[in-house]
């Protein structure tokens, strides 16, 4: 058996825990973060009209994105069987014997595709410099790549999004298309007022050469996705989704009532078809013959797949189908979404540090008990020691009058919990959170670490949370949001007097550990969120960040360093084929206090935040 093969069994987790526990001796600590995405997938083999389904892989591990070659005798995919997080290339036989890697590096390396011809595979690629770009391997000359669209005159904005998704060969070989959304803006959801970023995509053509860049299709206000050429090369069809609606695209509770088309294009005359009305989000669309297109409806209860002739598809719940050369069959994921255990291991980007997977808002004490959100529950206040044991529910929101819907959802619960320097308090906002703070009420609460002595801080008649403690324990610094206030305001605990620090829309503040500083986010426009810190007086306030995409959930290091998230390097795939998200993309990255010396800390196709070093020795 292959060893890497091996490694994607049942036994990987295990076995990839033991190696990292091992080496964690070694390293500088654990970094503990939180990721959001799909916990597993698998890929499957069906017929075209959904019978005989079987799993492809006998060792599966955390594959996705699979292709057919062009002669039907193998396929390509994605998988994390290097460890989570880590999306490399592989190909296999359509058996699901001979699993081969073909492109792997720390980097996203996704949805590749074989040439024609079987000499060269296209694929996405955040090598050399983190952005989402089409590379070509060639497997003639020994591995030679080129990065396609890395060329100037290819190239977009470097501050707007400015990444190039879905390859797809031409029949003869000497073309690919592919979505980007270069040269547009970032722009949040609900006409802007979203912290999460839509996407406004078009179709572009690129000779394999590097040669004949031009764009085929484009409609503003929409974003268009996933082309695929007909036989004859003379037209590509792809989906049409209004900019807007790649929000809902991703979310459970809005997929259902999403409505996308299937368009295609004819090359020489630039005339654009609708070969679909009606409701309904489909996407992936490929032509089986000139006068037939297979496509995926996603979300709701008619999901599942589609042949535009007419003929009988099936209803199931999968994603990324791809048909065969002769459309008998097709390919694809079924994902999960259970979330993973607190420490499970993830891929680690730095050597001195091993990666761990954590709930939200994870927090040190100063005696080395960790306190989060338990949101994989119900977002209540969990304290344990950091190898997992004496894990102790401090806080059961159960118990709290918050809708108990809204709790299920993950829109309410007990928020971001905030040790005492005496490791004997925990703070945290309780409440509704997200699109509900709007009209929803929030309070900051604190509670003995060990459950006793619950008392609000404020008396929740301004929407209040995200505190965090003073170096000496006299204050807590907490944000506002309503109508007429915002901003940063600080509660002293012995006067129980509050004055206000910041009045602009910032959130999430964390006191330096050594009191001098408080570290925020900012809402500097209609689309832009920086990392900010400012002195306890409201003296010194300075920008840390200047990137046009997201940065927040910043947090401080043990040793007065940020640790924080950004969006700066844009999606690395169409957004409206995410699900179960909200920014489907963001990485971590650590900087100096004065915001000098960044460096990136993942690169990964998920949404990575809220990290959190355990120094070996604090």
């Amino acid at each position: 058996m292959d060893r890497r093969e091996f490694l994607a069994g049942a036994a990987a987790a295990t076995l990839l825990a033991q190696r990292q526990s091992a080496a964690a001796a070694k390293k500088k600590g654990v970094m503990l973060m939180n990721r959001i995405g799909p916990s597993g997938s698998d890929l499957y083999i069906a017929n075209a009209d959904g019978t005989g389904e079987r799993k492809l892989l006998q060792h599966p591990g955390f594959d996705y994105h699979a292709t057919f070659s062009a002669d039907g005798k193998s396929v390509l995919f994605t998988s994390e069987r290097n460890g989570l997080g880590q999306s490399d290339i592989f190909r296999a036989r359509v058996d699901g014997s001979d699993v081969q890697p073909l492109v792997s590096s720390p980097a996203v390396e996704d949805a590749g595709v074989l040439s024609p011809d079987g000499t060269r595979v296209a694929f996405v690629s955040t090598r050399e410099g983190y952005r989402a770009n089409i590379w070509v391997l060639d497997l003639k000359s020994g591995g030679r790549l080129r990065n396609l669209t890395g060329a100037a005159d290819v190239q977009g904005d470097p501050s707007g999004p400015d990444g190039y998704f879905r390859p797809a060969w031409s029949p003869d070989g000497q073309w690919l298309a592919f979505s980007s959304d270069r040269l547009t803006d970032w722009r949040g959801h609900d006409n802007g007022h979203g912290w999460e970023h839509t996407q406004e995509l078009s179709i572009y053509i690129l000779r394999a050469d590097g040669q004949g860049f031009r764009r085929i299709a484009s409609k503003p206000g929409y974003c268009l996705g996933s082309p695929r050429w007909s036989p004859d090369g003379k037209r590509v069809v792809y989906y049409e989704i209004s900019t807007e609606q790649t929000w809902g695209a991703r979310r459970p509770e809005l997929v259902a009532s999403v409505e996308s088309q299937i368009c295609s294009v004819d090359l020489t005359s630039g005339e654009r078809l609708a070969h679909t009305t009606g409701p309904g989000l489909k996407v992936a669309p490929q032509f089986l013959s000139l006068t037939e297109i297979a496509y995926y409806r996603k979300g709701g209860p008619d999901e599942g797949v589609v042949y535009t002739s007419g003929r009988p598809g099936f209803n199931r719940a999968l994603r990324s189908p791809h048909w065969s050369p002769d459309g008998k069959s097709l390919i694809y994921e079924k994902a999960t979404f259970r979330g993973w255990t607190q420490n499970q291991p993830l891929y680690s980007w730095d050597p001195d540090w091993e990666y761990r997977y954590s709930d939200v808002f994870p927090v040190l004490a100063r005696d080395r008990t960790l306190a989060f959100t338990e949101k994989a529950a119900n977002s209540s206040i969990v304290t344990m020691s950091l190898d997992g044991s004496n894990r102790r529910r401090v806080y059961d929101v159960a118990k709290s009058d918050l809708d108990p819907a809204l709790v299920s959802k993950g829109l309410a619960g007990a928020f971001m919990p905030a040790w005492s320097p005496d490791s004997q308090w925990i703070a945290f906002g309780l409440g509704e959170w997200f699109q509900m703070r709007r009209a929803g009420k929030a309070r900051i609460m604190r509670i003995r670490r060990d459950g006793t002595e619950l008392e609000a801080l404020t008396d929740g008649s301004i929407h209040s949370g995200f505190p965090s403690y003073s170096a000496d324990g006299d204050n807590i610094v907490y944000r506002v949001f309503a109508e007429n206030a915002a901003g940063l305001r600080i509660l002293n605990l012995t006067s129980r007097t509050t004055r206000v620090l910041t009045t602009e829309y910032d959130n999430l503040p964390a006191w330096s550990p050594d009191g001098a500083r408080i570290l925020f986010t900012r809402r500097v426009d209609a689309v832009n969120f920086d990392i900010y810190t400012i002195r306890p007086d409201g003296s010194d306030l300075q920008r840390l960040t200047t990137s046009r995409a997201n940065d927040g959930h910043a947090v401080w290091t043990a040793d007065g360093r940020i640790l924080w998230t950004s969006g700066m390097y844009g999606f690395r795939e169409e957004a409206a084929l995410y699900d179960n998200t909200f920014q489907p993309y963001g990485q971590i990255f650590i900087m100096n206090a004065d915001g000098t010396g960044r460096r990136i800390l993942t690169d990964s196709l998920w949404e990575d935040s809220m990290p959190l070093y355990l120094p070996a020795a604090v």
